[in-house]
């Protein structure tokens, strides 16, 4: 929910309650000094006033972005559609640009190039997503249809499980200071890429979900970070350590229940979405989900035979 507070001040007052403001978080925030119109939209003051409008944005997971000079929103006096009172969505001029692999900003390129890409916030949804707005053109009014919630809908008919870990193994037994190679089974619903896709009325929305790392828990106090699934070990590695992703246990799992370890890899879900049909074209966003699984593992004494 979108909550604005606005208060008019004068002098080094306004600027103490900016810095307040900052302080508890709030942003943006915009100065508009002699009722010159600079600032946020409906943002105006008198000649011997500072006025401070600020605003508190909540939002959910989503695609990230900088901010820069606000753009037109789709209120009547913003410069956008619809002729309402007050924006159904705001919209923000990334600064610097995304990268050219951007959705957006291949959707742009398919434009012909004239224009930049946008952050866009709905407050009445909760929604945070990029667009491509060509030059000259105000920015779009809010759509009918909010391709996130289609991207999520999407990734809930998804099965995203947590890992299927090949190694360490459930029934194996292990030895204190000897490498242990970490690494799991990539399938679709353990790793990814998962594909789906979500549609209403003219718009298609398609989620695409792919683990992007797993974070190991060891159960004896360490934990492992691995970008990757891992490499699988080979007989003839002898007792080499892994190349990406392992661990030496430096105690026995004696006293633990069962005589494990128990042993959580949590994977990180990636998922991406883009409007592929209808739109807003080219509307694109991400954010992450977790999953996890445990395993329990023994851990002994390397055992000397004479």
């Amino acid at each position: 929910m979108l909550t604005k507070r606005r208060i008019t001040l004068a002098g080094s007052t306004a600027i103490a309650a900016v810095t307040a403001l900052l302080a508890v978080g709030t942003a943006p925030v915009y100065a508009d000094k002699g009722g010159t119109g600079v600032g946020a939209p409906g943002c105006r003051g008198a000649s011997k006033y500072v006025k401070v409008c600020a605003s508190d944005p909540s939002s959910r997971a989503g695609s990230s972005g900088s901010s820069g000079a606000p753009a037109a929103g789709s209120g009547a006096g913003a410069g956008g559609r619809g002729g309402t009172a007050a924006a159904k969505c705001s919209y923000t001029k990334l600064v610097p640009q995304p990268p050219a692999n951007n959705l957006a900003m291949q959707d742009g390129k398919r434009q012909g190039g004239k224009g930049a890409v946008y952050q866009v916030m709905c407050p009445d949804t909760g929604r945070i997503g990029v667009v491509w707005v060509p030059d000259g053109e105000p920015a779009p009014a809010q759509p009918a249809i909010d391709p996130e919630v289609l991207a999520r809908r999407a990734v809930d008919s998804m099965r995203l499980d947590g890992p299927d870990v090949a190694s360490p193994r459930p029934g194996g037994e292990y030895a204190v200071g000897v490498p242990m190679w970490l690494w799991v089974n990539q399938g679709e619903n353990t790793y990814g890429p998962a594909t789906a896709t979500a549609s209403a009325g003219d718009v298609t929305v398609t989620a695409t979900a792919k683990v992007t790392s797993i974070r190991w828990t060891m159960g004896d106090g360490a934990t492992v970070a691995c970008a990757g699934p891992g490499t699988p070990y080979r007989g003839s590695q002898s007792m080499e350590d892994s190349p990406d992703c392992g661990h030496r246990y430096t105690r026995t799992s004696s006293g633990w229940p069962g005589e494990r370890f128990p042993l959580t890899a949590t994977s990180t879900w990636t998922i991406t979405w883009e409007v592929s049909a209808g739109e807003p074209a080219g509307d694109a966003g991400e954010w992450a989900e977790t999953r996890d699984s445990t395993v329990g593992v023994r851990v002994g004494e390397v055992q000397v035979v004479n």
